[in-house]
């Protein structure tokens, strides 16, 4: 690989990275931080929200004229100030952050798989290699660095509440957690709470603590996490080499606003699109389950809050493993493998969640589970994002602005339906839209199939005719 390459996907990689440990580690706390009028779960909502109208609006535009290298610059700009609004979380300054990162995290997020792809392309030129077989490689070293974010942002946020906070004594032994008929009737919850009330189906935890921490400690998690964004910043701004996204393109440059957003809509007219929103939505409703309900309904419920970092770390670092090990596996091995082993792990995980009823001695078995979902998310992170990628190649962007559009879309279902549906009915969702998803993605594979033989056959055929002239 091409020093000049492995720098560039180094500098993207390492700048998300550092730029997620903060807005993961504050996404997982976000709900208990700024519980009051469920202010931290609206911000969330809409942070998903907008990325879902600059998706759909105007990712392209922004690009084309910026470019990846300044798209990028801006979109770390609107993540610290997302950070910084938190030292206040009023709903004037925490929304206000909000819509701006989600209207600048759509381009944010495309111009990175934009400019992984171009440079994947002009390295698999220079070298002789197969295009898919280099971008799953770029792909899949990005997300073995990014998924590490998890790890680093919940481990900063648990140590600092861990070791500055006196711990909770209060032993977690609830037998109506998961996919019971207690949480099916009540999904809600008291951070302040250990004892169940079989009369309202909420907890109630006596305990002197309170469920926000102390603002000294949660200022020191802050600037920590600004820190991170300031050295991704400065990462991002001084050694990204600016990439040409005129190849392969028209020689006629001009672009006005509209014709990015009809071509981010009419790309819907292509039915391989329409086909893989399914599964691209249920790429972004089972990292909400595994954020928020899986955390809250099975690991905080039967162990406490104080393990919810460590099961997410785990669950992270298994994602950042594995999306580097398939990166490196998609050149001998057929995608649709990698795909079902996905919907088997994640199959298998939902029918156990719906009869497993955890206690606080099975400690291992919450890990267990963790990191079979971080083997399945790394499927559907690095190889269906990538996939996007080689499908559509001569329409980059407008495919990357929908995959991150419909993906959108499945966080704003995943988090807009915790505070009201029962576990059992989450788990049913996640397996109608994984089933769904994946027979819509089967008849793609069909159709590419089909394709691919006829030029085949349309190419012997030239051969055969040429042969006999």
């Amino acid at each position: 690989m091409e020093i000049r390459h492995l720098k560039n996907i180094f500098v993207v990689s390492v700048g998300f990275l550092l730029l997620f440990v903060a807005f993961g580690g504050l996404q997982t706390l976000q709900s208990s931080l700024n519980a009051s009028g469920g202010l931290g779960a609206v911000s969330l909502s809409v942070i998903y929200a907008g990325q879902i109208f600059s998706a759909a609006v105007f990712t392209p535009f922004v690009i084309k004229k910026l470019g990846c290298k300044w798209t990028l610059i801006i979109g770390t700009c609107f993540y610290i100030m997302y950070t910084l609004a938190n030292f206040y979380p009023r709903w004037y300054t925490l929304i206000p952050a909000s819509v701006m990162l989600g209207l600048g995290a759509s381009p944010f997020w495309t111009a990175k798989c934009t400019y992984l792809t171009v440079s994947a392309r002009q390295h698999a030129l220079k070298s002789g290699q197969k295009d898919m077989h280099v971008i799953n490689q770029y792909f899949g070293i990005f997300f073995f660095i990014f998924q590490s974010s998890r790890i680093w942002g919940n481990l900063i946020s648990s140590l600092v509440l861990n070791l500055a906070q006196p711990k909770d004594e209060t032993i977690w032994n609830n037998t109506d957690c998961g996919a019971s008929e207690a949480l099916i009737l009540s999904g809600n919850w008291s951070q302040s709470a250990g004892n169940y009330s079989e009369q309202s189906g909420n907890w109630s935890h006596t305990s002197s603590t309170s469920s926000r921490p102390s603002n000294v400690l949660v200022y020191i998690i802050l600037g920590v996490y600004v820190a991170c964004g300031l050295l991704a910043l400065l990462l991002i701004s001084t050694l990204l080499d600016p990439i040409d996204l005129t190849e392969n393109t028209n020689a006629d440059c001009h672009v006005n606003f509209w014709e990015p957003f009809l071509a981010t809509t009419k790309h819907l007219q292509d039915k391989r699109q329409c086909l893989l929103i399914p599964l691209t939505i249920y790429s972004g409703i089972v990292q909400g389950f595994i954020l928020s309900d899986y955390t809250k309904s099975y690991v905080t419920c039967s162990l406490g809050m104080q393990y919810v970092g460590y099961v997410i770390i785990v669950y992270g670092g298994t994602t950042s493993i594995f999306s580097y090990i398939f990166g490196k596996l998609s050149q001998y091995i057929k995608r649709i493998t990698f795909f079902s082993s996905a919907m088997t792990i994640n199959i298998s995980s939902i029918a156990a969640l719906f009869v497993w009823r955890p206690h606080h001695y099975q400690l291992g078995v919450f890990f267990v589970f963790s990191g079979l979902w971080g083997i399945a998310d790394a499927v559907w992170q690095t190889l269906l994002n990538g996939y996007y990628g080689i499908l559509f190649e001569d329409n980059r962007d407008a495919a990357f602005a929908n995959y991150l559009l419909w993906k959108s879309v499945g966080y704003v279902i995943s988090f807009g339906y915790s505070s009201f549906l029962g576990i059992y009915v989450k788990l049913c969702i996640l397996l109608a839209t994984l089933l769904l998803g994946m027979l819509l993605y089967l008849i793609v594979e069909y159709i590419e199939f089909r394709k691919t033989n006829i030029q085949v056959h349309s190419f012997k055929d030239t051969e055969t005719v040429s042969e006999k002239d």
